[in-house]
C-alpha cells in the first residue's frame, strides 16, 4: 500500500513537471534553420549559378560575324555566319560547320593567349 502511493506521487510529479521552454518557445523559432540553409544555399550555389548564366548570355547576344569562339566541345573557328539560335564556323579554310549558339563557350583570344603563356 505505501508503494503504490509512493508510486502514484512519483508519477505524478513526472507527468506533472514540464519544461517552460517548451510551452513557451515561438513556432517562427522553429523555421529559422530551414531559412539559414535556404540562405546559405542561395549566397553558395543559386547566386553564382545566376551570374554564369547571365555571363553566358550577354557573351552569346553579342557574337558577330568574324570573332574567332571556341565551342563546348573543343572546336576553334571563326564565325562565318550567325542567325538567332544557329553559328555558321569556319574551323579551317573552306571546312565550316553548322553549331548550335547555345554552345558556344566563349572567345578563344582568351584562351590562346594563356595557352602560349604557359
Amino acid at each position: 500500500m505505501l508503494s503504490t502511493l509512493i508510486m502514484k506521487n512519483l508519477f505524478s510529479n513526472a507527468f506533472a513537471q514540464t519544461t517552460p521552454s517548451a510551452q513557451a518557445q515561438n513556432p517562427m523559432m522553429q523555421f529559422l534553420p530551414l531559412v539559414l540553409v535556404f540562405i546559405i544555399f542561395y549566397f553558395l550555389m543559386i547566386r553564382p549559378q545566376k551570374k554564369k548564366f547571365e555571363e553566358e548570355q550577354d557573351l552569346l547576344s553579342k557574337l558577330a560575324k568574324g570573332d574567332e569562339v571556341y565551342t563546348k566541345s573543343g572546336f576553334i573557328g571563326t564565325i562565318f555566319g550567325i542567325n538567332d539560335k544557329i553559328v555558321d564556323l569556319e574551323v579551317s579554310p573552306g571546312v565550316r560547320l553548322k553549331v548550335l549558339k547555345s554552345q558556344i563557350a566563349g572567345l578563344s583570344k582568351s584562351v590562346l593567349e594563356t595557352a602560349d603563356k604557359k
